[in-house]
């Protein structure tokens, strides 16, 4: 009986001890990094877009158009780090966002392109598959009514997207009609 009880326990202890040497070396094994600018898929027109573009977006924890901005490029498929900071003004300073091209957040991208405010995704998009020559970002000043992340109901305010130039200057980038538009 005893000899029975001691096999018993001697098979319980290597069967542990197995399960044990798989769960840490399953756990140990190196994890891949996702490379988010390598993973390509097929746009509706043939041309090849990121599934995943990072982003990070500096904003106020308290500001939901914000939140609902990141949201917007969340589901267009950016990868956005929403960073919360105290000083907004110091960021946009930072990146060299004059007062006159300032929204609520700003939005930077892995090569320095700056997105001030509520630009569509879609031209954030467009803008980093094509930087135009001596470009800094995009901006939307303000807060237009119907922009991403600043939907009230069926209401909308044309607006403009500018393209920011290095030399500080603008351009309109695009006109904005409808929100149709934006998508």
């Amino acid at each position: 009986m005893r000899l029975l009880r001691n096999s018993k326990l001697s098979t319980l202890t290597l069967l542990l001890g197995a399960f044990t040497l798989l769960a840490v070396s399953a756990c140990s094994k190196p994890v891949e990094k996702e490379s988010h600018s390598s993973e390509k898929a097929a746009a509706p027109q043939g041309e090849t877009i990121a599934l995943s573009t990072p982003l990070t977006t500096y904003k106020s924890a308290t500001c939901g158009c914000c939140q609902l901005w990141v949201d917007h490029a969340n589901q267009q498929g950016f990868a956005v780090d929403a960073q919360n900071v105290d000083d907004l003004n110091g960021v946009k300073e930072r990146f060299g966002i004059a007062p006159q091209f300032q929204s609520c957040h700003t939005s930077v991208s892995d090569s320095n392109f700056v997105f001030e405010g509520h630009v569509p995704a879609k031209f954030v998009r467009q803008f980093l598959q094509n930087p135009p020559a001596n470009a800094r970002g995009l901006a939307v000043p303000a807060m237009p009514l119907g922009s991403p992340g600043m939907e009230v109901g069926d209401r909308f305010t044309p607006y403009e997207i500018l393209l920011l130039h290095k030399d500080g200057g603008h351009s309109v980038y695009a006109r904005i009609d409808n929100a149709q538009q934006q998508f």
